[in-house]
């Protein structure tokens, strides 16, 4: 160790110089040294419409499915509530003007029918045009969501979720960043 005065060389116990007397210091370890952690890649931020399109496409065809679904059910319901000639005593029998219903009941199936048949259609339309990122689908989409607010439960919780992502102003900037304009 040398002295911080006059350069003489001390012994590393002493604490004061012999040469000139000056009071010696350790200086302290230099700090450790340790390697620099590899900067971490910084993920790219998604808006919020690009993170949520693909599970809005699906959720709509799904949505789709399901009205599909929900008309036959209400169709055969519906034909088998207003379908004569059973036979036997059934215990609707006399009233409200047949065996199950009025005879005008029996012509809401082709209503019913097209009704499920357009609301499928539109929520197929949306799913497929947000999957594949059409220009027009976030238009449609509004549309649509609007329109299903009335189907409660499911139809109000992805009009909700719909109108959620897709209907802010910045939304539709976003929007026409990522449609697909082929």
């Amino acid at each position: 160790m040398a002295c911080q005065a006059c350069g003489a060389e001390v012994a590393q116990d002493v604490r004061f110089c012999p040469k000139c007397g000056m009071q010696v210091t350790v200086a302290p370890p230099p700090p450790p040294v340790y390697a620099a952690y590899p900067q971490q890649p910084m993920m790219p931020l998604m808006s919020r419409v690009r993170r949520h399109l693909q599970t809005l496409g699906v959720l709509w065809c799904v949505f789709g499915a399901y009205r599909i679904i929900s008309g036959l059910i209400g169709m055969f319901v519906l034909r088998a509530v207003t379908m004569r000639g059973f036979g036997g005593n059934w215990p609707f029998e006399g009233h409200f003007g047949g065996p199950f219903g009025p005879p005008w009941m029996g012509a809401l199936v082709p209503v019913v029918a097209a009704v499920t048949v357009l609301a499928a259609g539109l929520a197929f339309l949306v799913g497929y045009s947000l999957l594949t990122r059409r220009p027009w689908g976030r238009v449609v989409g509004i549309v649509v969501a609007i329109l299903s607010l009335i189907k409660f439960p499911f139809g109000t919780a992805l009009g909700i979720y719909t109108l959620w992502v897709l209907a802010p102003g910045l939304s539709g900037m976003e929007y026409e960043a990522i449609a697909d304009r082929s």
